[in-house]
């Protein structure tokens, strides 16, 4: 940071502390709120399903909130995300706390032991979660036709934002552009080379900015339920924009 700082005068002084500080905030806040909301049992107002609530599962005679069903995809599938696994093994951990900063342990023994070893499940909770955002699609749309016909409200479009960025932080998913063609040495000697190397293509910019696309449809996502339970409460009303 010193260094960063006397080769750009002007850049600000930023405490090294702060990053790592704001990640645990920022996710530990997450996880008690997607807690709590899933332990309030409903999240359902008209057309809009709160993002934690889809999609709707309801088993009869089981006392369980309807979320549980359905958040185990989409929370393990950040939880076991290369991003996010650097972000809390920094911020958390300090393992390492940075790229340039030794580690105080001196033996490495890697994401062999559990609960981290539960990380190598990434590609297939990618798959659920992939089911899920489907859903999370459909929900979006439905906001768009409440009482049968069509309308943009404030909702439907804090609806369409969330699947959006949802959409591009799955789709810049180290393990997602492995699958689509990045496990390839050899494009024109593969079968379907040509179209893996244009979804490759395709898959690259949203992984290059996948740090953002996390944080952002992180904050979407609760944006979507507060919003939700505000509807719910009768403390706002859903204006209609068009």
């Amino acid at each position: 940071m010193a260094d960063h700082a006397a080769t750009h005068p002007s850049a600000p002084s930023i405490p090294w502390w702060l990053q790592p500080a704001a990640t645990v905030i920022i996710l530990s806040g997450f996880v008690v709120y997607a807690t709590w909301v899933a332990l309030v049992g409903s999240g359902k107002f008209g057309a809009y399903l709160s993002p934690f609530y889809s999609p709707e599962v309801k088993i009869g005679g089981i006392p369980i909130s309807p979320a549980f069903w359905v958040l185990w995809a989409p929370a393990g599938f950040r939880a076991t995300c290369y991003y996010y696994r650097k972000a809390y093994y920094r911020s958390y951990f300090a393992d390492p706390i940075s790229c340039m900063i030794g580690e105080s342990r001196r033996r490495y023994a890697g994401e062999t032991i559990f609960p981290f070893v539960l990380n190598n499940l990434h590609r297939y909770l990618l798959y659920a979660a992939g089911v899920v955002l489907v859903f999370l699609w459909i929900d979006a749309v439905k906001t768009f036709f409440a009482g049968g016909r069509f309308g943009v409200h404030l909702g439907s479009l804090i609806f369409l934002v969330n699947v959006v960025l949802l959409s591009g932080y799955t789709l810049g998913c180290h393990a997602f552009r492995h699958m689509v063609g990045g496990n390839l040495d050899c494009y024109s000697c593969a079968r379907g080379g040509r179209l893996r190397f244009r979804l490759w293509e395709w898959v690259n910019p949203f992984n290059h900015r996948h740090a953002w696309w996390a944080w952002a449809s992180l904050f979407s996502v609760v944006s979507a339920d507060v919003y939700v339970r505000l509807l719910m409460a009768g403390a706002i009303a859903d204006p209609r924009l068009l």
